[in-house]
């Protein structure tokens, strides 16, 4: 019968692998592509694998402060990325210069509110829990609900004038990976995994057929 800490550890290595496989497609087509927006959307999901390989390594009962303080950093931050991604497929520069200030200026306040709180002993059953100071909470939530704002209704405008069905995939991977993001904050350990998991798994159906505007540009001249 398993253990509490061998069904994490199980469950943390398998996200890992679907997450850092397509991190690994995207950044292969952003290289072949240059495109802004998926170097925004690779990075979100190598900061999504990295997240998760901390918590692989919570789950093998290794902790420290510093290690803590980088999940708690990293995984407000991926949302961000990625929202960061779709933001670079509009042509409304004041927009996208707009929010590009605006993640400075919550990053940065990641950053002071991460190295100013005492954070101490968060886990629980080898799962990022409980006392979480409330300066760090209330920087994530800005900066997660703000993000999932902007991947949603860009992904759907996207939807609407498109039809690709995929969009839809990436909207519903969006909204639940924020709310594993955002779990630890609430205090629902049970479910992050599942979020995690049901998250990736949707991103992987939108994200593996998806097209940027510079991708579809290339087709094209290969096939002209």
């Amino acid at each position: 019968m398993f253990g509490i800490q061998m069904i994490v550890e199980l469950s943390t290595i398998i996200i890992f692998l679907l997450s850092a496989v397509l991190a690994v497609y995207l950044t292969r087509n952003y290289l072949r592509t240059k495109a802004l927006s998926l170097f925004f959307w690779s990075a979100g999901l190598w900061l999504f694998s990295l997240g998760v390989v901390l918590e692989i390594i919570f789950a093998f009962g290794v902790y420290s402060e510093f290690l803590i303080a980088a999940y708690l950093f990293v995984v407000a931050l991926l949302v961000n990325s990625l929202a960061l991604g779709s933001m670079a497929l509009l042509k409304n520069r004041k927009l996208k210069w707009s929010y590009y200030i605006f993640s400075l200026v919550t990053e940065g306040a990641l950053v002071y509110a991460v190295a100013v709180s005492n954070i101490g002993n968060i886990l629980f059953n080898y799962v990022v829990w409980d006392n979480i100071p409330l300066l760090i909470v209330l920087v994530s939530l800005v900066i997660t609900f703000v993000a999932a704002i902007i991947l949603v209704v860009i992904a759907a405008l996207t939807y609407l004038r498109t039809k690709n069905l995929k969009m839809l995939s990436i909207i519903a991977g969006v909204i639940v990976v924020t709310i594993a993001g955002t779990l630890y904050i609430v205090q629902i350990p049970v479910f992050l995994y599942y979020s995690e998991f049901i998250g990736i798994v949707l991103l992987w159906f939108g994200f593996f057929s998806f097209k940027s505007p510079k991708q579809k540009a290339s087709a094209n001249r290969s096939r002209g």
